[in-house]
């Protein structure tokens, strides 16, 4: 699965309120659910899946970038969100730097190749630095998505 797969406009927001990764995971589980891509009564689960995939290992993965994700049963596709802090947030990165650019995704569980693809996928799309600027500059959600699926992530 690529981004372009997972992400349309209501799943994106254009600046992010959180301030340290565990809040960023919030809020952008709880845009899922007000897009209606995860139902509020499994919010709780989803959110202690992803939070415990976090403790292992901080998915900030360095160039102001963090991909949380996990598996769960809750889902029947993959799904996803994605943030942008212009300010940043720390996430604990992998560089010690704040993360601007934040995209979760949840993968049904059992599908171990489906989520190692869509992991590898994300990352070496938000690995090219101009896009990660465009991404930075863009004026709305509608755009985000644009310029996402312009690049045919």
């Amino acid at each position: 699965m690529t981004l372009s797969d997972i992400l349309n406009a209501e799943c994106v927001i254009p600046e992010m309120r959180a301030t340290d990764r565990w809040q960023a995971i919030d809020e952008l589980l709880a845009q899922l659910v007000t897009a209606g891509r995860i139902k509020a009564e499994h919010l709780p689960s989803i959110t202690q899946a992803v939070k415990k995939r976090e403790t292992t290992m901080s998915t900030g993965i360095g160039f102001g970038i963090g991909i949380p994700h996990a598996t769960t049963d809750l889902i029947g596709d993959v799904v996803g969100a994605f943030g942008r802090s212009k300010t940043g947030i720390n996430f604990d990165a992998l560089d010690e730097q704040p993360v601007n650019l934040i995209v979760l995704f949840l993968v049904p569980q059992g599908q171990f190749q489906k989520h190692l693809h869509t992991l590898a996928n994300i990352a070496k799309f938000l690995h090219d630095r101009p896009l990660r600027e465009k991404l930075l500059a863009a004026a709305n959600a509608d755009e985000v998505v644009q310029i996402i699926r312009a690049q045919k992530a």
